[in-house]
């Protein structure tokens, strides 16, 4: 094999740090290299010594020189990374399907929708578009003490975000009298009936799978209780309906479990009621009026889906197909729409799309497009096997999306304002985008004094240059740092090992608040920013962030991801 080892080292460094705009790690370029030319596995310790010394080249190149070098070295590997991301995930087939699907997506509107919902959606939503068909949203707001008024609308302010192709839309608190109708055929039916006994006792007998008294009510009665709980004629917690099931079965869960019950507070936002259907009842009811053929939804539903099968069987109903996905766990966010209330009340979170949140408006604030959750979800799939959500990936593909569409800019934390000694005023032509020369440049108008990050003034640096436009001596013998003009030639910032840092003109400079989930980062930004309010851009070597709001006390900007 005739291939150099440190120049393909090289190659792979600078194709990754080309697409992400950033250093690769060590191991991820030796990961590249290894999967290419399996031959070099058995040099395994040169390849690591090589690879240090080609990540410390890489460093000292600008992404301009960067992006040139690899077109020079592998012009196919920048027309790879410049062609359009084709997605191929293929979700498994569904049985009986062939003829078309009616799919639902049901969340309850106790608040917005988050990355757990965004599963379950976006998997009927591709189901949908693959076999044609119908898909339902249907907002299950049986249980009052679960409804925030606000929510129904931005349940569906997440939906139009998220692209879902609904076409029937439900709200159970409209459908209270068919839940009540097919209540009395089931009871007529001997499936269900009326339980006045106290919950304490009745969970009792459960446990030791004995009948309550209630359970021997003939029809009749039962009709008769029945009519009376719709007359008001019980308190919250006197009486219920139970649907009639195995006391034998080895699930406790299973055995004689609610259809319907009594709740004189809170009251509903929507309806006037008392007898509130549950869950399970109107799941099953509504899946088979509303005609639904696949239902697709997490293995903790598992339960849920046997508990409804005993509703289905006394009516002798069709059942859907039923697919139960793995549990998926999501670190770093919160997700409980309990807990995400009482930080928002508290003022821990500054709202329902405070970023540090795992709701879909958190994200579409930062600048995460609905495009890179749905391939995420894709990618994911239906699988039985618990999984750990990956950040890494979602970042990755909405990388891929916004990287091409996105404008590099200037952004300096912690500003400090000094003169340049020695230096003549004059322009730096930075890039727009450094994958995007057509798109042309941007003027920054140097005239002595400039911003400087802060950070870069922690230790005593001795020069340091300025991002496409010189170098500059640091002197430290006054005890803090004084800036004189040092040249122009990059082989001398390189030399030295001098970090590139990015400035601004002090005349020139707009304050940028930059939120970050780790903090607020205060500093200044380029002036044509102004005109980017809710756009994606990157702030080099800082991130692609998400303009939020202009305003003349200065720019608000969500930081998205690396």
């Amino acid at each position: 094999m005739d291939t150099d080892p440190k120049n393909a080292l090289f190659i792979f460094a600078l194709q990754n740090a080309v697409k992400h705009n950033s250093l690769p790690k060590s191991g991820t370029v030796i990961g590249m290299v290894m999967g290419k030319y399996p031959d070099f596995r058995g040099r395994a310790q040169e390849i690591a010594l090589l690879a240090k010394e080609v990540l410390l080249e890489v460093d000292q190149l600008s992404p301009d020189e960067r992006r040139k070098k690899l077109e020079a070295l592998a012009p196919e590997l920048i027309e790879e990374m410049n062609a359009p991301k084709v997605h191929t995930h293929e979700l498994p087939q569904l049985e009986r399907a062939e003829h078309g699907v009616v799919m639902r997506f049901a969340p309850n509107p106790s608040g917005p929708l988050h990355l757990g919902h965004a599963r379950a959606a976006v998997l009927n939503d591709a189901y949908v578009e693959r076999y044609g068909g119908r898909y339902i949203l249907r907002i299950e707001d049986t249980d009052p003490k679960r409804v925030d008024p606000d929510a129904y609308r931005m349940v569906q302010e997440d939906i139009g975000w998220l692209g879902l192709k609904i076409t029937d839309v439900f709200y159970q608190s409209d459908r209270f009298d068919q839940y009540y109708k097919i209540g009395t055929d089931l009871i007529e039916l001997g499936g269900a009936y009326v339980c006045t006994c106290e919950n304490e006792q009745f969970r009792l007998l459960k446990q030791a799978k004995k009948p309550c008294p209630c359970r021997d009510h003939t029809i009749e009665e039962n009709l008769d209780l029945w009519q009376k709980m719709m007359d008001g004629g019980f308190y919250e917690g006197e009486a219920s309906v139970r649907v009639r099931t195995s006391l034998d079965h080895p699930d406790p869960a299973m055995r004689d479990f609610p259809a319907f019950r009594i709740l004189n507070e809170p009251m509903h936002p929507r309806i006037e009621a008392q007898v509130y259907p549950l869950m399970n009842f109107t799941v099953a009811v509504d899946d088979h009026l509303m005609g639904v053929t696949h239902v697709i939804r997490g293995k903790d539903h598992i339960a849920n889906t046997r508990r409804q099968r005993y509703i289905y069987e006394y009516f002798g109903w069709d059942e859907p197909v039923y697919r139960h996905y793995g549990r998926m766990g999501i670190e770093g966010v919160v997700l409980s729409t309990s807990q995400m209330r009482e930080g928002i009340r508290s003022g821990i979170y500054s709202g329902w799309d405070d970023i540090r949140l795992g709701t879909l408006r958190a994200l579409a604030r930062r600048g995460i497009r609905p495009e890179a959750v749905r391939q995420v979800v894709l990618d994911i799939g239906i699988g039985e096997t618990d999984i750990s959500f990956s950040w890494d990936n979602l970042f990755a593909k909405n990388r891929d999306i916004i990287d091409p569409l996105s404008d590099r800019f200037f952004f300096v934390p912690g500003p400090l304002p000094f003169k340049i000694e020695g230096a003549v005023p004059r322009e730096a032509h930075a890039l727009l985008h450094p994958g995007h020369e057509q798109k042309g440049y941007r003027t920054l108008k140097f005239e002595k004094e400039v911003f400087l990050p802060g950070q870069e003034f922690q230790k005593e640096v001795r020069m340091i240059r300025l991002k496409d436009l010189f170098n500059v001596h640091v002197d430290w013998s006054s005890g803090k740092p004084s800036l004189t003009y040092a040249g122009e030639a990059l082989s001398d910032a390189r030399a030295s090992k001098a970090p590139i840092v990015q400035w601004l003109p002090a005349g020139e400079a707009t304050r940028c608040m930059l939120h970050t989930p780790d903090g607020d980062i205060e500093g200044y930004c380029e002036t044509p920013v102004n005109t980017m309010e809710d756009k994606v851009l990157q702030f080099e070597r800082v991130g692609f962030v998400r303009i939020d709001s202009v305003t003349t006390d200065g720019i608000t900007a969500y930081f998205c991801h690396k």
